[in-house]
């Protein structure tokens, strides 16, 4: 909302020295946010000129230009010759002259210059170079806009183009700021000065008479609001719509961001401004019959002010007469009946729209207006009367109009409901000890009725607060007014039981973890396409069900994600092809997997503005095919770059073993590997990673078909894991195991057995048999050549023993050692190899 402050100070005291800084400074004091400083970009000397004579010289471009000799008074240097290609004025007309010096918005400076001819000192200006309009086919007369200023006056204070601006941010709950009237009641709030509310009118004034009296027909009333609740008509007769719109008014719609169309038009826009109430002007004569408040038939068409035809819905809510629609409710007018220049008779409309009907009108014709956009967020429901009447008297001061007995009024009771506010409320909310004085007094102070109750205070907020509903809103009042600055930065105490959950705890440390061992995050849309849910989404590359969304955003890629490694794909592709090849990257997010044979998603979606039952809401979730939280990772380049005296060493299986025992560690499980087949891996070099018996994801290489697809030049490896299933298995909280202070013992051992035994069932045997001092055992070679015999392989196995209570010996390392060794040679025939 732009503010000029010479119309702020006429509804509200403002010091004479206070700067558009300072009434920023007191409007954030009470919630608004400061946005700019608007004023004309202008500077004098721009005076008051009166033509002496002009000379009608033709150029050879074919173009006349008149050479004018200029007075702008003693003070100004006299006389001055002045060339000007205008033609819309004679001697003896007063104008607007910008002498040698002045800047015009632009900016434009102006300075004497020779041109057809002469030496031009000075401009005369048209109303677009001084910023008060888009005329620019003639200069600016001033008898036209009924000035007859002295000779020499100076014409910015005039034309009040010294006038300032400053622009505030409205909230949408705030819709009673986007008026003078809101923003100088707000301003008053701020400072204590005085405020003149422009509403404040005899009652008995402001009826309307008679004949015009509107009729609502509203048989499909959204949410059950009928769409007009009050419509008021008022009759102006004999305007004369040539007349000009004083500058002083011209400024003050230019500043606050609005064009001058004629004073007609001029003066809704002014009445809307000041009191925040959108009017709407008729001409009389074009209406047929009288008017009907309706929704739009089905099919229905009109052409709206812009030109455009528009097709309605049945939900529009439409201004009609005999002929038709001849308005869009509180969105545009219609051309049929739009003021013009022949108009002489005016009927003006003040009326009150459900702002839900407008909003939904405004959205879905792409339609936003000044006038919608106060109607949307609600307009003071006692100030129809007071605007209709506003307009009348401006049209038959600017315009020349008679105000007649005609018009016509429908209106409904206006009952605001009442906030039962409890003793005690607002100083626990805010958590500032209020007096009973200063929450009264700032409830008062809004507007508000405040009256004693048994336990605190009843209070009726004003009719332009319809954000005020609740005993919390009202406490914000209480906050606001007295000051945001009082409330103590305290960091709240968190209740006991609050916070993450344990999952929550889980998916962060698994993420946490991949990222500080160099992985990096990259989320991806969880849309993908039918076949690569096939590919990635089993183990087979069977067809399994999807999920295809109705109004997908990419039409190529319509399903929801079964797995996360399609993403990794896709973001792989184009870090590649960008120069990025060395990539290490993960996700953690949700898949979705719908079970064969049931049907998900409905078409009976709940209205808004209201909570479903708890019987819809289970409905709902029910419709939501099954969602778990994964983690992918995935691997292709190098891991280390090519050096002087070392080779690149690329990424492959080895770093994606890491990437699983780094989750394990961090979710707090044991995973094992154990070999398996994928459609999408290569065959031999494919994990199953499993916690206990249960299978949890898989870790391999991608198939050279599948990455070739995928256009990834070189190898990649891929593991991907049931998080919140990991997690689960983990169970409660994982306790961080104590450091010993004795020495490990540390021995290897290597096996010869058959070579279709997994390593994985080795290491668990070896670890089953060794017992409690076992610390770790870890694979580190498998050699499969000389020495071996055919069908076997040997496994070296590096073993970590640690007592808690004392430094073990070599004989007790070697007797565990030898334990594990007879586990797994009872279960796999295997032999110490010599």
């Amino acid at each position: 909302m732009r503010v000029p402050l010479s119309w702020l100070r006429e509804y509200v005291d403002l010091a004479a020295d206070a700067t558009p800084e300072d009434v920023l400074a007191a409007l954030v004091t009470v919630g608004f946010e400061e946005e700019d400083v608007h004023r004309f970009e202008i500077t004098g000397p721009v005076v008051v000129g009166q033509v002496v004579s002009l000379e009608a010289e033709p150029q050879s471009n074919g173009k006349t230009i008149n050479w004018c000799q200029v007075d702008v008074g003693p003070s100004n240097g006299g006389v001055r010759g002045i060339v000007c290609g205008a033609h819309n004025f004679t001697a003896g007309d007063k104008v607007v002259v910008t002498l040698p010096g002045a800047v015009l918005p632009g900016p434009f400076p102006i300075a004497a210059r020779k041109t057809y001819g002469h030496v031009s000192d000075g401009m005369i200006a048209s109303a677009r170079e001084l910023g008060l309009g888009d005329e620019h086919d003639g200069i600016l007369v001033l008898s036209d806009l009924g000035i007859d200023a002295p000779v020499g006056t100076d014409a910015i204070a005039l034309l009040g183009l010294d006038d300032v601006a400053v622009e505030i941010n409205v909230t949408p709950d705030r819709g009673y700021a986007f008026s003078l009237r809101g923003v100088a009641r707000e301003y008053s709030h701020a400072t204590g000065a005085t405020f003149r509310d422009p509403a404040e009118r005899d009652f008995a004034e402001l009826q309307p008479g008679s004949g015009h009296t509107a009729i609502v027909d509203d048989r499909a009333p959204v949410r059950g609001r009928v769409g007009a609740s009050e419509f008021v008509t008022r009759v102006v007769r004999d305007v004369d719509p040539a007349r000009p719109t004083p500058p002083w008014m011209i400024a003050r719609l230019s500043l606050a961001g609005m064009r001058s169309l004629g004073v007609l038009i001029d003066i809704t826009n002014y009445v809307m401004l000041e009191l925040g109430q959108p009017l709407h002007g008729y001409d009389l004569d074009k209406l047929t019959g009288g008017i009907t408040v309706r929704r739009a038939n089905p099919g229905e068409k009109m052409t709206t002010l812009d030109g455009v035809e528009r097709t309605l819905h049945v939900e529009d809510l439409l201004i009609t007469d005999e002929s038709g629609p001849i308005g869009m409710a509180g969105v545009m007018g219609g051309g049929t009946t739009e003021m013009s220049g022949t108009t002489q008779n005016v009927l003006i409309e003040a009326a009150l729209f459900d702002p839900t009907t407008i909003a939904r009108s405004a959205r879905r014709h792409k339609l936003p207006s000044e006038a919608s956009k106060r109607f949307e967020r609600g307009v003071d429901p006692l100030i129809p009367f007071v605007a209709a009447r506003r307009a009348a008297d401006l049209m038959v001061e600017l315009a020349g109009g008679t105000l007649t007995e005609e018009g016509g009024a429908l209106f409904a009771e206006v009952f605001v409901e009442e906030i039962e506010l409890p003793t005690g409320f607002v100083e626990g909310l805010i958590g500032v000890d209020y007096t009973d004085a200063e929450i009264t007094g700032a409830l008062t102070t809004i507007g508000a009725d405040v009256s004693p109750s048994a336990n605190g205070w009843t209070v009726i907020p004003p009719t332009w607060r319809p954000d005020l509903t609740d005993k919390w809103t009202l406490a914000e009042e209480v906050a606001r007014i007295h000051g945001l600055d009082r409330i103590p930065s305290v960091l709240p105490t968190p209740p006991s039981g609050r916070g993450l959950t344990a999952h929550q705890q889980g998916r962060r440390r698994v993420a946490d973890a991949l990222a500080a061992a160099g992985f990096v995050e990259t989320p991806a849309f969880p849309f993908t396409t039918e076949a690569q849910n096939d590919l990635h989404g089993s183990a087979s590359g069977e067809h399994v069900p999807s999920i295809r969304l109705a109004n997908a955003l990419d039409g190529q890629a319509p399903f929801l994600r079964r797995s996360l490694i399609p993403g990794l794909l896709q973001t792989a592709h184009r870090n590649i092809a960008r120069g990025l090849t060395d990539l290490a990257i993960f996700e953690t997010g949700v898949v979705f997997l719908p079970e064969p044979g049931v049907e998900y998603g409905t078409e009976d979606v709940p209205p808004l503005g209201e909570r479903p039952s708890d019987e819809k809401l289970a409905e709902l979730n029910a419709a939501i095919p099954p969602q778990h939280r994964h983690v992918a990772v995935l691997l292709t380049g190098n891991v280390s770059p090519r050096q002087p005296g070392r080779p690149a060493e690329p990424a492959g299986l080895t770093e994606a073993l890491d990437a699983v025992q780094i989750i394990a560690a961090a979710a707090g499980v044991e995973i094992d590997v154990v070999q398996s087949q994928r459609a999408a891996l290569h065959p031999g070099r494919t994990g199953a990673l499993r916690v206990g018996e249960e299978e949890i994801g898989y870790v391999g290489e991608l198939h050279p078909a599948v990455a070739d697809d995928a256009d990834l030049p070189g190898r990649a490896t891929v593991l991907e894991l049931d998080l919140d299933r990991i997690l689960s298995l983990a169970g409660g909280r994982i306790v961080a195991e104590s450091l010993s202070t004795f020495t490990a013992a540390t021995q290897d051992v290597s096996l010869t057995l058959p070579a279709d035994v997994p390593a994985g069932d080795v290491r668990v045997a070896l670890a089953e048999g060794a017992g409690a001092l076992l610390e770790s055992v870890r694979l580190v070679d498998d050699y499969r050549g000389e020495g071996v015999p055919e069908g076997s392989k040997s496994l070296t196995f590096a073993l970590r023993f640690r007592a808690d209570d004392r430094t073990l010996t070599a004989a007790e390392a070697t007797e565990a050692k030898l334990g594990g060794v007879a586990v797994a040679a009872e279960r796999f025939g295997a032999a110490i190899r010599d």
